[in-house]
């Protein structure tokens, strides 16, 4: 076995609880859940996700705990996500042997165990609609600042050699934005060249031309600011590559920032209705 499904997804601060979502980012809720239903058909045994807010200096981070549980009030925006519970089964063997695989590339990758670790809001908020009965084990992953684009895409390519011994089926969270250059306001759309830049890459993606990609991503992710400096769509090359047949489903606007929803689905498996 190996990746059923990866998931370009969102983790936009109004979403977290759904009373506040607006207008405009209400048909990106409505393909997250969607994609809840998916992966719930799916029944996989394990999801990893790779969140650009769990921001690490050094190391690449793997947490390994065998529950996750505990309570988010996000420091960035106490005001918009605040008390939200959350209580994941983990699995510790799979995150293990991903942490062993990163170290068999010579790696800095580093096992984190410690049960008064808080999530972060990139990891937590999509996990709401894609596990909302909390009932799938998540193993999650810190992008690395002193890690470069390519480092960052050769880690994703140990945890896909690593993933396809097991025989686990996993479901592949890449949890962040497009073009992220902030301002406030969350009506406001990236710029028109951000916007340019972004529909470039969906481009790219959709046509599974990897190549382009890869050539693409350090420029577009200094001019557009692409979140977590393009880390988790780095990962997202060395993890998919152009094994996987892409859907594009909305991408909608936070404070400046591109929010595109993709799923990618194992070539072989049933089509897409």
């Amino acid at each position: 076995m190996t990746i059923e499904l990866g998931v370009l997804a969102a983790h936009v601060p109004s979403i977290s609880h759904r009373e506040n979502v607006p207008d405009f980012q209400q048909e990106m809720v409505t393909n997250m859940d969607e994609i809840g239903e998916q992966i719930a058909e799916l029944k996989p045994d394990a999801i990893v996700i790779v969140s650009c807010h769990w921001i690490s200096t050094f190391h690449h981070y793997v947490d390994v705990l065998p529950t996750h549980k505990g309570v988010l009030t996000a420091f960035e925006c106490p005001d918009i996500i605040s008390d939200v519970p959350y209580n994941y089964p983990g699995d510790q063997e799979l995150g293990e042997a991903m942490v062993r695989a990163g170290k068999h590339a010579r790696l800095p990758v580093i096992p984190v165990k410690d049960p008064t670790y808080v999530w972060d809001y990139g990891t937590v908020v999509p996990l709401k609609y894609f596990i909302p009965k909390e009932d799938i084990p998540v193993v999650n992953l810190s992008i690395t600042q002193a890690a470069s684009l390519e480092e960052t895409m050769k880690w994703g390519q140990a945890i896909r050699e690593e993933l396809d011994k097991t025989d686990k089926r996993i479901v592949f969270v890449f949890s962040g934005a497009l073009a992220h250059n902030l301002v406030r306001g969350r009506h406001h759309m990236p710029t028109i060249s951000e916007q340019a830049l972004d529909k470039q890459f969906i481009d790219y993606v959709m046509n599974k031309d990897m190549k382009s990609i890869e050539e693409m991503l350090p420029q577009y992710a200094r001019v557009a600011g692409v979140e977590g400096g393009g880390r988790h769509l780095a990962m997202l090359l060395g993890v998919l590559g152009d094994d996987y047949k892409p859907f594009f489903h909305s991408y909608a606007q936070s404070s400046g920032s591109g929010n595109a929803i993709i799923t990618f689905e194992r070539e072989g498996a049933k089509e897409k209705v």
